[in-house]
């Protein structure tokens, strides 16, 4: 009954949320594989490091700030001295990327930099549990979880991954509990790379899929799943359980509990997969299964931000064939994902996903050329991705005129039901999107 435990940035933001942590780790025999993402703060950092042209006062500032977080820790433990020298040396490594004075133009270097949050965190919590008497330590996910060389946004290599987890990592879980790093792989020519923000969620599901396990935690900072975020309302509430494709859709369009990638892994070997707050573990939280007991027409309201509508239009599309064929293989060469897409005669739009900062940003530029070779490319910003996810949405009678009548006051952008039944979406301007939110929870849940 191997269980894999992941536990996010405000998790192991100190040494007193590690103890609370390691606590849960030790009440649980189950528990052999820990994933921890880096301190809450960190990655912040490295990427504004990886990302920003800073001054050199600047660059070293920030890595001051790094060191602080890190040092806190570091001191607060009863043997400091037993992992002190590996911790200099995660620094020394970090400060020489960060200040390599090609670090903003070279993908890698941006990956292998990134990369010291979870390396700094899962060394520091390792030492946590040995002394709360677990026999821990500190594993490189790199010799397990390899990737493509897609830096920023590497996709895993299941089989490789499975091989060397079951060669590598199985035989140690008889008599240790393995602490690794979230969010990072690395290629076939051993370069460090990173699965995208969020991804440790991802590795904790690809590791259980990996070895076999039975469950999957998520621990971080709220009690499970909410009907929405509770930043946007108090009056949303947990949920006790949830479907992998309920979870799946929220996921993908903007739960922020979850990575969107976290629930193939566990579709695919029916790995029943635990959300809930390292704070409160004893308030319990949402369990996401195959098959749910309840299944309610509207299960949750989520929101993406950051989106961008495109809109290609030529008159030759009129009566054209191969048109859409000759633009969604450029949206498939640059690995992006289309959420929303409606046609008229001569113009199609669609939605892309524009996270600043992020590879995604830099693949939608490089589309975008590439269309505007054969078309005129309209690019509209500043919106946010609503969705109600649910059940049986495309046929139950009444479920979408009760989402219209409580949006009615706002200007929808695009409308759009998923392919499956679980979805209803629609684009709003960002600075409408808080109230939308608010305004469909009222109507579907309170």
């Amino acid at each position: 009954m191997l269980n894999v435990a992941k536990f996010g940035g405000t998790s192991v933001a100190n040494f007193a949320a590690m103890q609370n942590c390691a606590k849960i780790v030790k009440n649980n025999l189950n528990t052999k594989v820990v994933v921890v993402s880096a301190s809450a703060g960190v990655t912040n950092l490295l990427v504004d490091i990886a990302h920003t042209p800073l001054t050199s006062e600047q660059i070293h500032s920030k890595v001051a700030e790094i060191a602080v977080i890190q040092q806190a820790i570091l001191h607060a433990l009863d043997k400091p001295q037993e992992v002190n020298d590996k911790l200099a040396e995660l620094m020394d490594s970090l400060t020489t990327l960060a200040t390599h004075e090609e670090l903003l133009h070279r993908p890698d270097l941006k990956d292998a930099l990134i990369s010291h949050g979870e390396r700094l965190s899962s060394l520091l919590f390792s030492a946590v549990l040995k002394e709360f008497g677990v026999n821990a330590s500190n594993y490189d996910v790199r010799k397990v979880l390899k990737t493509d060389s897609e830096f920023g946004q590497a996709a895993p290599q299941l089989n490789d991954i499975r091989q060397a987890a079951q060669r590598l990592m199985l035989p140690e879980l008889s008599h240790t509990v393995l602490v690794t790093q979230g969010f990072i792989g690395a290629d076939e020519a051993g370069n460090t790379t990173t699965l995208g923000r969020g991804g440790s969620d991802f590795t904790a599901a690809l590791l259980a899929e990996a070895l076999d396990a039975a469950t999957c935690e998520i621990w971080t900072d709220v009690i499970g799943v909410y009907t929405t975020d509770p930043r946007i309302t108090s009056a949303a509430q947990p949920l006790p359980e949830l479907s992998f494709e309920e979870a799946a859709e929220m996921a993908t369009f903007g739960a922020k509990v979850l990575h969107p990638a976290t629930m193939e892994p566990a579709l695919r070997q029916n790995i029943k997969v635990f959300v809930g707050s390292s704070r409160e573990p004893e308030k319990g939280g949402t369990w996401i299964v195959r098959d749910c007991q309840h299944e309610p027409a509207y299960r949750a309201i989520t929101r993406r931000k950051d989106q961008v509508m495109v809109t290609v239009k030529t008159p030759k599309m009129m009566f054209a064939q191969g048109f859409l064929q000759k633009v969604f293989t450029i949206i498939a060469k640059h690995k992006l994902s289309v959420d929303l897409v409606t046609t008229s005669e001569i113009a199609v739009s669609f939605t892309l996903d524009n996270p600043p900062n992020s590879v995604l940003q830099r693949l939608n530029r490089e589309t975008l050329d590439e269309l505007r070779e054969f078309c005129s490319v309209l690019v509209e910003e500043n919106f946010d991705l609503v969705t109600v996810v649910g059940n049986n949405m495309q046929s139950a009678a009444g479920v979408s005129s009760k989402i219209f009548s409580a949006v009615s006051d706002y200007n929808l952008r695009m409308i759009c039901y998923g392919a499956n039944p679980h979805n209803m979406s629609f684009l709003v301007r960002g600075s409408d999107s808080t109230d939308v939110v608010k305004v469909l929870h009222k109507a579907l849940f309170e």
